[in-house]
């Protein structure tokens, strides 16, 4: 099956801009008339400074960064974030988390190893379906910090709004960086996980506050101290060259398609197609809650497992590709990433009305 003939709706590592890989595959014997790859190059070469600096200055630019916050490039996924944020924030004192998915869960049970973790609001009571309005946060005085994650991919729901707190704000946006304006002077820490909406895996872009490092314990590893990192503009280690590359060409590729801004439109009606279909049909049913859904991760399910599975079965057959929904809740999920395009959305909307026709009694 050709590229051309498919559709990657999954939920990451998943489909990078074509512009972007295009030219990837244009440099990758030659960047820049150096007559290297960026895979083989010196991190300390002036040829690759160059292409670190343009990214971060695009990143900068694309979510209107201030310049009271650092942007890092650091390895080991969001999930190095759980230990790294408590690791350097929390102080051995105690932080309020918020636990609206799985890996939110995740996160508050990491940072309970170094000091004490208040949840502040939770919607597991009905399997993640919903996100606790700011009225019922119950906040800690001696909070230092309020941890939450926006968009929970594999629930598919989002907070529609900026939790209000005393202590600094730490957000996991992972499933929706890049895709709507942020004001990040909001947030003492924001990081995510590049696969989703910005590079291949491997680089992990966290935004911290300046003002908040040097806080860390002290048993924390040089390599998870954001003091360091900043100190050493992330290259206290060699940093993920070629993901960091590749973050630069989907940046130029986004400012074309109207930067942030213009991506918020986008995503709202991409998702919009996918849930209305869902909203007029008989056979599916969506599994978050319409006021919590996210525009990112469509979750849905036909309430038989056998039919799920035959669903996801038959639309790869027509080049829609990794529908099945996350191993540890089953259903379907259809991953609306900034690459994925309005003809993929389209093809997706109208093979889930075919398949209700021949399969809904």
């Amino acid at each position: 099956m050709k590229r051309e003939e498919t559709f990657n709706f999954s939920a990451g590592p998943s489909v990078l801009p074509r512009e972007a890989l295009e030219r990837a595959g244009r440099e990758i014997l030659n960047y820049n008339g150096s007559g290297m790859s960026v895979m083989e190059m010196s991190h300390r070469s002036a040829f690759f400074q160059e292409i670190f600096d343009e990214t971060k200055a695009k990143l900068r630019a694309a979510l209107s960064v201030p310049d009271s916050h650092a942007i890092l490039f650091l390895q080991g996924g969001a999930s190095a974030q759980f230990s790294m944020v408590p690791l350097n924030l929390m102080e051995g004192g105690a932080a309020d988390y918020a636990v609206t998915g799985n890996f939110s869960a995740i996160a508050a049970r990491e940072a309970a190893k170094y000091g004490t973790v208040h949840i502040a609001a939770t919607s597991q009571d009905d399997n993640f379906s919903y996100i606790p309005p700011q009225s019922a946060l119950t906040l800690s005085p001696e909070a230092r910090y309020f941890h939450y994650c926006a968009n929970n991919t594999i629930y598919g729901t989002a907070w529609n709004y900026v939790p209000q707190t005393a202590s600094p704000l730490v957000c996991d946006m992972s499933s929706e960086i890049l895709s709507r304006p942020v004001d990040v002077s909001k947030y003492g820490v924001i990081y995510a996980g590049a696969q989703k909406n910005m590079a291949p895996a491997g680089v992990t872009v966290v935004i911290v506050d300046k003002a908040l490092a040097g806080r860390e314990a002290a048993y924390t590893p040089l390599v998870m101290s954001y003091k360091t990192m900043i100190d050493k503009d992330s290259m206290y280690n060699t940093p993920p060259c070629w993901c960091i590359y590749m973050l630069g060409l989907t940046l130029d590729w986004l400012q074309s398609q109207g930067g942030v801004a213009g991506m918020q439109e986008i995503k709202r009606e991409r998702a919009a197609l996918l849930y209305d279909v869902i909203d007029n049909s008989a056979l599916y049913k969506g599994c978050a809650r319409p006021e919590a859904r996210s525009d990112m991760n469509v979750t849905f399910r036909t309430g038989d497992a056998d039919l799920d599975a035959q669903f996801a079965k038959e639309a790869q057959a027509k080049g829609l590709m990794n529908l099945k929904g996350h191993r540890s809740v089953g259903g379907l999920r259809a991953s609306l990433y900034n690459a994925q395009s309005m003809e993929g959305v389209r093809a997706l909307a109208a093979f889930m009305k075919g398949f209700e026709r021949e399969h809904h009694v």
